[in-house]
């Protein structure tokens, strides 16, 4: 069982708030992941349900127990940190065991533990290795393997792919969501990356200055943002946000329109624009431009669209995908 209920949960640092009253519910087995900019409180919440942090108000349920008050090692949740935290002197198969072994596990438990782990994680060929003779990518599934042969209620990551390279990091996406899929083990997970979210998440939490601005499935937050911070925080490249008389023809303080969703035509449309600068990524361009009374804006083209720098096109807002938004920031 994984299910956690945070209920009216605030953490506040002398006179200084940084989450104020947060209502959240995670179900046994959901990939939850926490995503907003640096300083959002996206961290320390996340801390606040490890037990690493005293909540200053309000509970914390596992399973339907209050936990608020407990240390962490008795709230059977595994944390896997940014920082590998491994024993350079200790090989693979001791890293992995060491919980166990700090717990007074059977030696005969102990290893098949952390030969199961090690067999899931594609690490049975380098248990007798040392961390310092390891890829990053594997040093961290010797660090989440640490956490699995405590078979915890939930895993909370913090950030564990951001000392990784662009390439590797895609990998242990992968890797992580696949583990989940095995192992059906309620996950929480903290990124700032949004491109994470998006691939990994059955739920996004969207976090502001310590608000839950947000929470849904990721198409959810994609087609249907409920204010501007969720529109141009999910998405990439971001939405565009257009003020202005554009934005009061169709009736609304902010329009957003997603980079697709914008057609192309070389002779007429709603806008005319200059081509800026083309990032051509393979089976898509995305076009940077200036729009005539609208400004700078985003396009996701074809790949091999022919435009180029200094050109002038015609773009159109597909209808039925504008986002419309109030003077108070909300989805109208």
């Amino acid at each position: 069982m994984g299910n956690i209920n945070l209920k009216k949960v605030s953490k506040s640092f002398g006179a200084t708030t940084i989450i104020p009253n947060i209502d959240l519910e995670i179900e046994d087995g959901e990939f939850v992941v926490f995503v907003g900019p640096s300083g959002c409180g996206k961290s320390t919440l996340l801390r606040l349900i490890a037990g690493l942090e005293d909540t200053t108000s309000g509970t914390i349920d596992i399973d339907g127990r209050d936990v608020t008050g407990e240390a962490p090692a008795k709230r059977r949740l595994a944390m896997v940190f940014q920082s590998y935290a491994l024993y350079p002197h200790m090989s693979v198969y001791k890293n992995i065991a060491f919980p166990l072994k700090m717990a007074g596990d059977d030696p005969a438990v102990i290893d098949k533990k952390v030969k199961d782990a090690a067999r899931v994680l594609n690490l049975t060929n380098y248990l007798e290795r040392r961390p310092g003779q390891l890829s990053g990518g594997q040093r961290q599934r010797v660090a989440i393997g640490r956490a699995i042969v405590r078979q915890p209620s939930a895993f909370l990551f913090d950030e564990p792919l951001s000392n990784l390279d662009a390439a590797l990091r895609g990998t242990m996406r992968l890797e992580i969501s696949e583990l989940h899929h095995q192992l059906k083990t309620t996950m929480i997970y903290v990124t700032h990356d949004q491109v994470e979210a998006m691939t990994m998440a059955d739920k996004i939490v969207v976090l502001n200055a310590g608000n839950i601005e947000q929470v849904g499935s990721p198409m959810d937050l994609y087609k249907t943002p409920k204010n501007l911070f969720v529109a141009g925080f999910i998405g990439s490249p971001k939405m565009n946000l257009i003020n202005g008389a554009a934005a009061a023809k169709h009736g609304a303080t902010t329009i957003g329109v997603r980079p697709e969703h914008l057609a192309i035509s070389t002779t007429s449309g709603e806008w005319k624009a200059m081509v800026g600068v083309a990032e051509h990524l393979g089976s898509d361009t995305f076009l940077h431009v200036h729009a005539d009374d609208v400004g700078s804006l985003t396009v996701r083209a074809d790949g091999e669209i022919g435009v180029r720098h200094g050109e002038t096109i015609f773009l159109t807002p597909s209808a039925t995908k504008i986002h419309r938004f109030g003077t108070d920031g909300r989805a109208m």
